[in-house]
């Protein structure tokens, strides 16, 4: 049980995450997991609430890109067929403690730097590559593995690798990174429901939800031509990066690396 103070701390950085990411077309798992990091104990508790987050978040991003014609399912359909069974699988792993800190931390920092790569070679002009047929297959299980383990959509991860290898125009991406985490969201809280390791702070999570849900609402109707999207990623790969590091060798390696 959070004291209140915390707990408006919490919901406040909830809500701001929220309406950054769902900005730029994430659901804002990655930074859910690393904050509650800092204020739950229990790994089951975390991978639960990020999950749920991220679901609620990314629903209605989903919605939004389908009724603009940017979410051509048929493309997606090679991420989705492996990604959903592995994101299943990865989620009903039982992790030591320490394991777990040690993947979610490692994810964190690459999915950071990669953020921070992709984010510089960000140009207006963007000519999609063609590559083997295989290849969707192969990203969308890695990643959907990885994204049931650790307890986020996978969105972070995919976005910037496909962006990096131009494999489509980046409003293109960024329909399949929200597809991709709504997806891979659900199929995580089943194999978590599957392992009897679904477990949600009450009442705190229903503020959390909460605030996700209006940020999410805010931040997809937010016109990106408004904001700097550079800046937005450049600051959210920092804060991601810090405490990526902090749970890697704080909780996961027990070197008191931050404080």
């Amino acid at each position: 049980m959070l004291a209140p103070t915390e707990l408006l701390i919490l919901t406040g950085a909830f809500f701001i995450i929220a309406l950054l990411y769902s900005s730029v077309g994430f659901g804002g798992g990655s930074s859910y997991l690393a904050i509650l990091t800092l204020a739950l104990t229990s790994f089951f508790l975390i991978r639960s609430s990020a999950l749920l987050c991220n679901l609620v978040v990314v629903s209605s991003s989903c919605f939004l890109y389908y009724r603009k014609g940017h979410l051509p399912f048929k493309k997606f359909l090679p991420f989705i067929i492996t990604s959903v069974p592995l994101a299943f699988l990865g989620a009903t792993f039982r992790l030591q403690e320490s394991v777990f800190f040690i993947i979610l931390g490692a994810s964190l920092i690459i999915s950071a730097i990669a953020l921070v790569v992709q984010t510089v070679q960000l140009k207006s002009e963007y000519q999609p590559k063609a590559y083997p047929k295989y290849i969707p297959y192969f990203l969308g299980g890695v990643i959907g593995l990885l994204s049931g383990l650790v307890g986020i959509g996978g969105g972070i991860f995919l976005a910037p690798l496909l962006n990096h290898l131009k494999w489509e125009k980046p409003i293109v991406i960024a329909s399949l990174a929200s597809f991709f985490i709504l997806v891979n969201s659900v199929s995580g809280i089943f194999g978590l429901l599957n392992a009897a390791t679904f477990e949600l702070p009450l009442p705190e999570i229903l503020y959390l939800v909460g605030a996700v849900f209006v940020g999410g609402q805010i931040g997809v109707r937010i016109s990106l031509g408004k904001f700097s999207e550079k800046t937005i990623r450049l600051v959210t790969a920092f804060l991601v990066f810090v405490v990526g590091c902090r749970v890697l060798f704080n909780n996961g390696l027990q070197i008191q690396f931050l404080p």
